[in-house]
């Protein structure tokens, strides 16, 4: 992807159509594609054609902890992707896998790896566009919380 015209919006959405569904679409990327373990996350990705819109899929796994504990990985995961999809340097589909450290960490902490991880692979921008302040969205009040109450354990 380009970097944005200057005037122009930034959306931050994750369409249905920028998600990936069935396991096939999963396994092709994890095994084809190339791999990379970051702090809390696991990337693996496979490049897409210039012109058409990256994907992404997450996986948590039954090891990271309970219901609650995964979809909060799995919301940090997704909000990391949404905010740095317009930095890509090209499309690609992206299979981030959660590793358990995700459940100690803050959003601010799982864009950090996400972004060290995207730049490592070398499929970030050089000089990526940083929206105006007003055009970033607020991290939703779940998505800063670093541990969910109902996940504690006595």
């Amino acid at each position: 992807m380009s970097p944005v015209p200057p005037g122009s919006r930034l959306r931050f959405r994750l369409g249905r159509d920028q998600r990936l569904r069935g396991a096939r679409e999963f396994a092709q990327t994890r095994e084809t594609g190339e791999r990379r373990v970051c702090g809390c996350l696991v990337a693996n990705w496979r490049p897409l054609p210039v012109g058409e819109q990256s994907r992404l899929g997450v996986i948590t796994s039954r090891r990271i902890g309970a219901a609650v504990v995964r979809n909060r990985a799995r919301r940090l995961l997704r909000t990391a992707f949404r905010l740095n999809q317009h930095q890509l340097a090209r499309p690609v589909v992206l299979v981030l896998v959660a590793r358990a450290s995700i459940t100690s960490r803050p959003l601010a902490a799982v864009d950090r790896d996400l972004r060290r991880c995207l730049r490592e692979a070398g499929l970030m921008l050089e000089t990526a566009p940083v929206p105006p302040a007003d055009q970033r969205p607020a991290t939703p009040p779940s998505a800063e919380r670093s541990s969910s109450p109902c996940a504690r354990s006595s």
